[in-house]
């Protein structure tokens, strides 16, 4: 599959142009109010104090700011930053050859620290605790454990996966940040800032369509403004204004809502190939030409948040306003009793991304459903 447009991964090409505008310290980053103001006494304090504030954890979707905030984490404090993720820490030798390297006041930025090795994550708990790791030298009988001394330092772990790390490993971080979705006001002053930053003209409309269309995520808010700007230089007066950006949106296929290709593809073969549901995972993915772990991982997070589908232990199903927002009358029996696109367990009022359908199970869950 393609990267889509409005995917909250960052591609390896991506980072250069998020580093442009990335916010470098707390006062520059927006949203996020209640981590932002539990982060500024925390950091704060410790500089006071002289010592290293606890061990932080941000958890949260992709694209919301985690790398950003473990940046100016390192910032705040004054100290180096070491960067890495679980993945690429395979041995217990690795990861005690990078603590040992770090001077004291120095943060270490762990990128989902869910996938970190057994072994690393148990060498990891003394470091966290007494800033001490054992080396183990030799094998078998005769192994010995050698003790060093680590400078005292500030982990900083990110994850999608909260529900992933093991209980000694959440227990060991004294400070738990979960990184919401922002909203569209939150990202309209995101847009402008970025939009200054890279010396893009904007319309006050202009960046609001971007904002809207942005699946609540700052990553995705600026790459749909990089795209907007590239279409309103080639083929506008280079301002990105509504007209521009409904038209550039139009070229890279991102609905009113922020859907995509893939997204309204899963939204047609429940509904018109389906009949709404509900349908298993697998058969679903079949429908669509995809694996099942890209519809479950990629697709319904949004799908689900945005109120256009429910998992329900007899599979996938589309709600009502999956149907009208593809111009279809859901039959009666999709979700009885809902009118308009109102879910079970919201109220009227509550917003598309404010209440989302009740009981849903864990979003990012690949097992399947009743086929």
């Amino acid at each position: 599959m393609s990267e889509s447009v409005v995917s909250a991964v960052a591609s390896p090409e991506e980072r250069d142009a998020e580093a442009t505008v990335r916010p470098k310290r707390l006062s520059e980053f927006i949203a996020q109010e209640r981590v932002r103001e539990q982060l500024e006494v925390l950091l704060h304090s410790a500089l006071r104090r002289g010592s290293p504030p606890d061990h932080i954890l941000f958890s949260g979707s992709p694209g919301l700011g985690k790398t950003t905030l473990a940046m100016i984490v390192a910032a705040e404090l004054g100290g180096g930053l070491r960067m890495t993720s679980g993945p690429a820490i395979e041995r217990s030798g690795d990861l005690a050859a990078i603590l040992t390297s770090l001077a004291a006041g120095d943060v270490l930025f762990i990128d989902e620290i869910h996938r970190i090795a057994k072994p690393a994550e148990e060498l990891l708990y003394s470091a966290m605790e007494d800033f001490r790791v054992d080396v183990i030298v030799g094998k078998g009988p005769g192994a010995t454990a050698i003790p060093l001394d680590v400078e005292p330092f500030t982990l900083v772990g990110a994850t999608t996966r909260a529900g992933l790390l093991t209980g000694p490993m959440r227990d060991r971080f004294g400070f738990v940040g979960h990184l919401e979705f922002y909203t569209g006001t939150e990202l309209t002053a995101l847009l402008h800032r970025s939009a200054q930053i890279l010396g893009v003209p904007v319309t006050g409309e202009g960046v609001e369509e971007i904002a809207g269309r942005s699946r609540g995520t700052p990553r995705i808010a600026n790459r749909l403004l990089r795209r907007v700007r590239d279409y309103a230089e080639l083929r506008a007066d280079g301002v990105v204004t509504l007209d521009a950006a409904k038209a550039a949106l139009r070229v890279y296929d991102v609905d009113d809502l922020g859907l995509d290709r893939l997204d309204k593809a899963v939204l047609a073969a429940l509904v018109e190939t389906f009949g709404g549901g509900p349908v298993g995972l697998s058969t679903l993915a079949v429908a669509v030409g995809e694996q099942p772990e890209t519809v479950a991982e990629v697709c319904e997070p949004f799908l689900v948040r945005a109120g256009l589908l429910a998992r329900t232990p007899r599979g996938r199903v589309a709600t009502p306003a999956a149907w009208q927002h593809l111009g279809r009358t859901p039959p009666n029996h999709v979700f009885p009793g809902q009118t308009g696109t109102q879910l079970p367990g919201q109220t009227a009022g509550n917003g598309m991304f404010s209440g989302g359908a009740a009981g849903a199970p864990d979003l990012f869950s690949t097992a399947d459903e009743a086929e």
